[in-house]
């Protein structure tokens, strides 16, 4: 009879861990999940002179899926679907149905998180690590991550890929890159009008040797306000040698320097930034960087990240931008040479216009246009590029 007893407490202890575990799952798996669907509709036309003139209407739908937390352990999970007429040569967009992230992370001690899979990485202004969030096929990494805030005013990123999942299709022949590549920020932030971030972005891209480099900078933004102007900086350093596999002997510097003033009604911003050459023997790369958002909308000058440019660029930009009845508008002028060899690289004026409707909505239209490059080099003839977009996130 005893034996019996306790046998029978036994077991409905068991049943009652087994039913405590099974309704933290629970818990963690649906009531404290979150469950995001977008959808991004394109038109884009692209127009080559004496080349091709090409249209493409995609859809980018995405789900994205994330756990509550158990014993600081979470998940997310976040698919990509894009559907189009055709593959277009000069459209980087491409259709897909693709794993965007899949990781599983820890909340830790001292303020810290840590990621492990295929995750977004997007470092700073993301001239150097980005997610080119432009494009329907986002570039995500796949590796471990940890960032720590965990000391004041001061914020500690790392990161170890293994594996660069770019923004082209895997039937493109331009997909998936190894690395074994390490990525270093710390950032202090103590006082606004000078915050310091220092950072070493150590790239063995085991794909294209050219893309192994040791990058070492510096960057130093901030801002005030006096009345009733609003004044922003950031300025940057960094130097870039040959790294991992990469077999090109070279040093190249990085250089960036921007101002912005932004009134009640009107922003300005001018800026200047340089992607060094060694004497013309290699320039300076930056084959993770979110390279839309950089030296022009027309992306002529993707080399900067391609590594097929060797005289470097020098970038000189003013933008404006205002709101008119709640429509954010953008004008944007660029003019371009280079570092070394007095090549004339063009110029090109961009305007955007975007609107956001009933929380849900977002409609955008923006063209850009390039001219002006001396004659006889890759990246010389006029283009002109057009998008409209519309957005929708529930």
């Amino acid at each position: 009879m005893m034996r019996t007893r306790m046998t029978t407490l036994a077991i409905a202890t068991l049943l009652g861990s087994f039913s405590a575990v099974a309704e933290d799952l629970k818990t963690t798996l649906i009531d404290d999940a979150k469950l995001n669907l977008q959808f991004r509709a394109r038109f884009e036309q692209v127009d080559v002179e004496a080349q091709s003139k090409q249209d493409q209407t995609t859809l980018r739908t995405r789900l994205t899926y994330q756990s509550g937390d158990l014993y600081n352990f979470f998940t997310l999970a976040e698919v990509d679907d894009v559907r189009s007429g055709d593959d277009e040569p000069m459209i980087a967009d491409y259709q897909y149905t693709e794993i965007n992230q899949a990781y599983i992370g820890y909340r830790a001690p001292a303020d810290s998180v840590l990621k492990y899979g295929r995750q977004r990485i997007l470092l700073d202004n993301q001239r150097f690590v980005g997610g080119v969030g432009f494009r329907q096929n986002e570039q995500t990494y796949d590796g471990f991550s940890t960032v720590s805030t965990g000391v004041q005013d001061l914020k500690a990123f790392y990161a170890y890929i293994n594996n660069v999942n770019r923004i082209f299709s895997e039937d493109s022949g331009k997909s998936d890159h190894k690395n074994k590549t390490h990525l270093f920020n710390l950032h202090y932030g103590a006082v606004e009008a000078a915050q310091l971030t220092g950072y070493a972005y150590l790239i063995d891209n085991l794909a294209i040797a050219r893309f192994s480099t040791d990058t070492y900078g510096v960057r130093l933004t901030g801002k005030t306000d006096i009345d009733p102007v609003k004044l922003s900086y950031a300025l940057e350093y960094a130097t870039q040698s040959n790294g991992g596999n990469n077999t090109l002997d070279y040093r190249a510097d990085y250089l960036s320097a921007e101002a912005r003033a932004d009134f009640s009604a009107v922003g300005l911003k001018l800026g200047y930034e340089v992607l060094g050459s060694d004497d013309g023997k290699a320039g300076f790369i930056t084959p993770l960087a979110t390279l839309h958002k950089f030296q022009g909308w027309t992306d002529k000058f993707l080399f900067g990240g391609a590594g097929n440019w060797d005289k470097g660029i020098a970038d000189t930009y003013i933008a404006a931008n205002t709101n008119l009845g709640g429509v954010k508008l953008l004008l944007v002028y660029h003019t371009f040479e280079s570092d070394v060899g007095n090549i004339d690289m063009g110029q090109e004026w961009g305007i955007s216009a975007g609107y956001k409707f009933a929380n849900y909505y977002n409609a955008s239209i923006k063209y850009a246009a390039f001219s002006g490059a001396d004659a006889g080099y890759g990246f010389s003839a006029d283009t002109d590029k057009l998008w409209l977009t519309l957005e929708a996130k529930f």
